[in-house]
């Protein structure tokens, strides 16, 4: 009885995690897009964006750790440096992935539309077979790899039917393209570094997104965004950094969730996971901006989905048999 009121538990907290990863997901994809693209903020620098939301979630982190040891009965949050010679080494590859994750996932952002954002970042699945079989030399079954023919030939289709409506960038593509493979790598590292702080995800968060805003500054250099901010006319205006400040927050809380969400679940799951996020985020968007889509670009959105779908099926059954052999060889 208990163990099944444990199972009973870890599933709820399961369900509760993806659940909230998808939410905050979502709002951050629609926040981030009017801070990008609205004419009410009016900024183009992206990696400005991107910097600031990094700025905030350290700010979050100190001061979460600063709680934690007034009312430690309450909150308790490790504490850790990121200046650490250790840390740093094992850190650091994680965070310029995460760094190059976020950069390029505003990026495709700024170019498209919040529609397609989902279909120009759905090569995910895709990029994580590949690099699950070149960095850790795990095989992919015959269907897993009909699959993801699939969800490119998926991938495809949306972006011929964008440039058959005349929506197409291809600079947007290219960095949801560039962003699918980094958060495919993203996925995997975090499991092999997890274990360099202890498994808290608190920490990772805080080392990631500070590293991050070193790391940033020369990319905004050459970038050329120095002038554009110094340039902007609304830097006084509080509804500007208000705004950038929101962005912040949710920065932050998806950063925390989707390390959250592959750490109670696997980088597959939490892929297929975004990938059933982003569909329900298409529909919100054609419905909350008022487009219209052909019956093909429609077609396309379900061919990814129900490929990433069936491909998760599969490997669930795959891992499931893999499991079963290596309880019966323990036995043995």
């Amino acid at each position: 009885m208990n163990l099944e009121k444990g199972l009973a538990s870890k599933y709820i907290y399961i369900t509760f995690v993806i659940a909230t990863y998808w939410i905050v997901s979502i709002l951050t994809v629609f926040v981030n897009k009017a801070l990008l693209s609205s004419k009410a903020v009016d900024l183009d620098a992206p990696l400005f964006v991107t910097w600031f939301q990094c700025i905030v979630s350290v700010t979050i982190c100190i001061t979460l750790r600063k709680v934690s040891q007034w009312f430690p009965r309450y909150i308790e949050i490790a504490d850790g440096s990121p200046f650490r010679k250790d840390i740093l080494k094992k850190v650091l590859p994680l965070s310029l992935l995460f760094t190059g994750m976020i950069a390029t996932n505003n990026l495709c952002l700024k170019h498209v539309g919040v529609a397609f954002y989902y279909v120009g970042r759905s090569l995910t699945t895709v990029f994580n077979v590949v690099f699950t079989y070149i960095l850790l030399g795990q095989k992919t079954s015959f269907k897993c790899i009909i699959c993801c023919a699939v969800i490119i030939a998926g991938f495809w289709l949306g972006v011929d039917q964008e440039q058959v409506a005349g929506s197409l960038s291809v600079l947007g593509t290219f960095f949801g393209v560039l962003g699918s493979l980094l958060l495919s790598l993203y996925s995997i590292r975090v499991k092999q570094t997890l274990p360099a702080v202890n498994d808290d995800i608190w920490l990772l968060s805080y080392y990631n997104n500070v590293y991050s805003i070193v790391i940033f500054i020369p990319l905004m250099l050459i970038n050329g965004e120095q002038t554009i901010v110094y340039n902007y006319d609304k830097l006084e205006h509080p509804f500007f950094w208000g705004a950038m400040t929101i962005g912040g927050l949710f920065g932050f809380a998806i950063g925390y969730f989707t390390a959250l969400q592959i750490k109670v679940t696997s980088p597959l799951t939490h892929n297929v996971s975004g990938t059933a996020k982003a569909c329900a985020q298409t529909v919100l968007a054609t419905y909350w901006f008022n487009e219209e889509k052909s019956f093909l670009w429609w077609m396309s959105n379900i061919v990814v989905l129900t490929a990433s779908a069936f491909y998760a099926r599969i490997r669930q059954l795959d891992l499931s048999k893999e499991y079963k052999i290596e309880t019966q060889q323990f036995k043995v």
